[in-house]
Formats: structure tokens, C-alpha cells, sequence
């Protein structure tokens, strides 16, 4: 319980803590069952919680945070339903303040070779294309 206390787990966070303690499988459903009942574990409050952060703290786009949940087992209707968190406005914004500090940073003269790092970057973070070679377009034109 303190385990999920101290932030929002996902299923596949638990179930690895409890095969650490080397528990056997009847004990660790057991746990994994009560820890639903008094709403310790909850996947969508964590798909939510974990949405939000990563896109304010780290500034990771849909798609990197989409792989993400993915990757710790979360469903796609509740994926869906987490993404709804990013509102469309911040999400644009965030996208532009990220391009224009890169852009600084960057010390290339060719105008193509810099379009194409800038796009990289913020493909790696996880923006859609169409969006990153917009902003990419906008900004060194």
C-alpha cells in the first residue's frame, strides 16, 4: 500500500515489485486485488497522472507518451482517454517554445541541415510529424 501511496502505479509496476519479493503467484493476485478494492491501484488515474507529467516536466509529445503507457501494459481505451489531459492550445505552444530554444542551440549554417535537426529533436520527443514540419517550415522561413 505504501508502494502506492507514494505516487499512482501502473499493473506492471506491482506485479514486478511483488515478483522482486519473491512472492508466489496466488499471494501477489491476492494483493494486486486489494489494492484495487481500496483504490491504491487504479490504471486510469495513473494513465492521467502519468500523461500530465511527462508532457508538463519533460515536454514529451502524444506519441512518446502513448508508446510509453503502451510499453507499461495500459490499455488503448485508456490511453485514449489520458491523452484528453493535454489540452490542444498548450500542446501547440509547448511544441513552438521547444522549437525556438533548439533553434538557438543550433549552430548549423545550412538552412536544410538545420530545418532537419530541428525536425529529429522534435520528432524524439514525440510530436507528430505533420505538426513538427509545419513548425519547422514556420520558423526558418
Amino acid at each position: 500500500m505504501q508502494f502506492c501511496a507514494y505516487r499512482d502505479r501502473s499493473h506492471k509496476e506491482v506485479e514486478e515489485k511483488l515478483r522482486g519479493m519473491n512472492m508466489i503467484p496466488a499471494a501477489q493476485e491476492q494483493i494486486i486485488i486489494q489494492l484495487m478494492q481500496e483504490d491504491f491501484l487504479n490504471e486510469e488515474r495513473f494513465a492521467r497522472s502519468f500523461v500530465r507529467g511527462k508532457f508538463r516536466i519533460k515536454k514529451w509529445g502524444k506519441i512518446k507518451i502513448k508508446q510509453e503507457l503502451k510499453f507499461r501494459e495500459i490499455s488503448g481505451p485508456i490511453i485514449k482517454n489520458a491523452l484528453t489531459e493535454i489540452d490542444q492550445q498548450k500542446y501547440i505552444s509547448t511544441l513552438y517554445e521547444l522549437a525556438e530554444k533548439k533553434l538557438k542551440l543550433l549552430k548549423e549554417p545550412d538552412k536544410f541541415k538545420k530545418k532537419r535537426k530541428l525536425a529529429d529533436f522534435l520528432l524524439r520527443k514525440g510530436y507528430e510529424s505533420n505538426l513538427v514540419y509545419e513548425v519547422a517550415n514556420e520558423l526558418l522561413e
